[in-house]
């Protein structure tokens, strides 16, 4: 049972203990994996079809998600080169597009309704497509059963099914970039009435009923992945793997998906009242609407409450985004700086503050919508407080760091700008709660950038993290270092190229969702500071080619993994280098320790994994653990 166990420390005397890996098989009170034993997970003689299309093993339908979600980031970053370009040069010819954009571009100048539909397409897809569902739908497959030491998920049919209803979803939203009067153009919120009304402007049409079907799909798909992960996390932990021995990932992916199965609900409600607005003549979120000078007869709706319930999800989306990202990097950084994570218990603590004081601030987006002043001061008030939490999480991602014995891997990069945007991204937000300067900066390019900094660009690098830690697990194989290097630093320096000034103008008052600003004298002053974010964008989504090409090179012509090549202390690592249907060729290892040994004093080596037993570490044990080895 020597292949079970980290190489290549404990190896010896693993096998002169009858092996570390060879703990009894759990039984249904820990979790039922005595179904999956019975037949040890072999599936060689699977047809492909079931093995790598409508496969239910967790490690394949983790690569469905990812690879789906990078062909939606490449998509979502197009759509934002194409807008920048307008931005950046809004009294340019764009007749060279014709080719690709056809009738979008009319007197060599972009149609400024697809303008419209090109910004809410790609917040949509950023926001869902790729942040939600290619990076929780990625990681949380991928790490859960390897990490709590399960043979799967709990369900592995549900699991399949999550990523076919949010492949069917992508269909439909891509679908609807090729109608005749575009895709949806009523901005990511889509807020009433533009949404409510189908002959408000060509993107209120055929793109927006296409919009709400394939959200609801994706919000059927999110539930479907959120109950699995629960479930899976709750009842299928190994032997001895209690919840204050879960690495942090685990703890984000599960508060994560409770999140999920508690707000997407709430956005459903909401698409499905807008349906009936549209399609069925009630009146949830119209009243007192004229167009072309003519009345219409709905009454007693209104707009504000969409804005709630969107909200209602929309903010806890944020984090729903973010806190997988928190976990990857935490795992990654003190598997890279050689020490334990500063403040274990703590870091749990301020993940669980923060899924909390998630749901109690969703009102801070809408502080310019005429709301009671008092009840103003109280989503501004629970929305600094969530600033606590927050910090304490950047305070030990520092204390981690401080004197560590750091490998600059790619992932580590990545893991530090991960926290690096977070810190410049979360200042900001501390400015953005406080109702009183919101009302000013509202609508402007200082919110664009604060939420592009704080949750877009932070969670990619979290995405990019978790990718480059991973992939050895994920295939076999390593990527290519010296490529990580420059993708790093290609989008390290973009993203703050791009967000920086548009901080500037938009302390000046420079409104987002315009067209143009040409008419205006008052902004042509930053004319050359719009060419320099549009061209430091383009750039940065240039580089991102670097790590597609990494990615898929490194496939089929990566060098070879070894087992363990991080030497982290995870589950995972114990598994064999490209693990078969049911991760583990025997029994499961046990746990018997905290996930963050590093560089333990006493100890010889710099790691102890979870499932070596304080037995075989007696130099290094402290007193209580010594009583467990006794």
């Amino acid at each position: 049972m020597s292949d079970l166990t980290p190489k290549p420390h404990f190896s010896a005397s693993v096998q002169a203990s009858g092996g570390v890996g060879s703990a009894p098989v759990p039984t249904t009170e820990h979790g039922d994996h005595l179904h999956h034993d019975d037949h040890d997970h072999e599936h060689h003689d699977q047809h492909w079809l079931w093995k790598y299309v409508f496969s239910q093993d967790h490690k394949q339908i983790a690569k469905q998600f990812l690879i789906t979600g990078m062909f939606w980031a490449i998509l979502g970053g197009t759509l934002s080169s194409l807008f920048r370009l307008q931005l950046g040069w809004p009294e340019g010819t764009m007749e060279w597009l014709k080719p690709v954009l056809g009738g979008w571009i009319q007197a060599g100048k972009l149609n400024p309704e697809f303008y419209l539909a090109l910004v809410t397409m790609h917040g949509t897809i950023m926001v869902f497509f790729v942040l939600t569902a290619g990076l929780s739908g990625t990681f949380s497959n991928f790490l859960i059963p390897l990490q709590v030491g399960a043979r799967d998920m709990a369900s592995g049919f549900m699991n399949m099914l999550s990523y076919w209803f949010f492949f069917l979803s992508s269909i439909i939203m891509f679908s609807s970039l090729f109608i005749e009067t575009g895709p949806a153009a009523a901005g990511w919120t889509i807020y009433p009435p533009l949404s409510a009304l189908p002959q408000a402007i060509p993107g209120s049409g055929t793109g927006m009923t296409l919009w709400l079907v394939s959200m609801v799909f994706f919000i059927v798909s999110q539930l479907l992945g959120g109950v699995n992960y629960v479930t899976t996390v709750i009842n299928l932990r190994t032997r001895g793997m209690s919840m204050s021995k879960l690495p942090l990932t685990i703890w984000a992916f599960f508060l994560t998906a409770i999140l999920g199965i508690l707000s997407f609900p709430v956005l459903f409600s909401a698409a499905l009242l807008l349906v009936f607005d549209r399609s069925f003549g009630t009146s949830f979120f119209l009243s007192d609407i004229y167009i072309a000078g003519q009345a219409l007869s709905n009454q007693g709706g209104s707009p504000v409450l969409f804005q709630h319930l969107f909200w209602f999800l929309g903010h806890p989306e944020v984090y729903i985004v973010i806190m997988p990202a928190m976990g990857m990097v935490s795992e990654v950084l003190a598997t890279n700086a050689r020490k334990p994570i500063f403040g274990y218990r703590a870091m749990i603590g301020s993940l669980i503050g923060i899924s909390l004081l998630s749901f109690v601030v969703w009102a801070h987006h809408m502080f310019v919508t005429g709301m009671n002043p008092f009840l103003g001061s109280v989503f501004m008030f629970l929305t600094l407080i969530i600033a606590v939490p927050s910090g304490v999480k950047v305070f030990n991602w520092l204390a981690t760091l401080w004197r560590g014995n750091i490998r600059f891997t790619a992932a580590m990069l990545f893991a530090i700008g991960f926290v690096s945007l977070f810190i410049s991204g979360g200042l900001t937000g501390i400015i953005l709660g406080n109702a009183t300067l919101d009302i000013q900066m509202h609508n402007t390019y200082f919110v664009v950038a604060h939420f592009h900094l704080v949750m877009g660009s932070s969670a990619f690098f979290g995405l990019f993290c978790g990718v480059y830690h991973w992939f050895p697990k994920m295939f076999g194989r390593m990527m290519d270092e010296k490529l990580g290097y420059i993708h790093f630093w290609l989008t390290f320096a973009g993203v703050y190229l791009v967000f920086m000034p548009m901080h500037y103008v938009g302390i000046a008052g420079f409104p987002r969702r315009y067209y143009a600003w040409t008419g205006f004298d008052a902004f042509s002053q930053f004319a050359d500071m719009n060419k320099f974010i549009s061209i430091a964008a383009i750039i940065a989504f240039l580089g991102q080619f670097i790590f597609i090409f990494n990615f898929f090179y490194s496939i089929f012509r990566g060098r070879r993994a070894t087992q363990n090549p991080w030497n982290s202390t995870t589950l995972e690592w114990t598994t064999p280098i490209e693990p078969g249907h049911g991760n583990w060729p025997g029994e499961i290892p046990a746990v018997y320790r905290w996930p963050y040994d590093y560089s333990k004093p006493g100890s010889d080596v710099d790691f102890i994994p979870q499932n070596v037993p304080y037995s075989q570490t007696q130099s290094s044990n402290l007193p209580y653990e010594q009583e467990l080895a006794d």
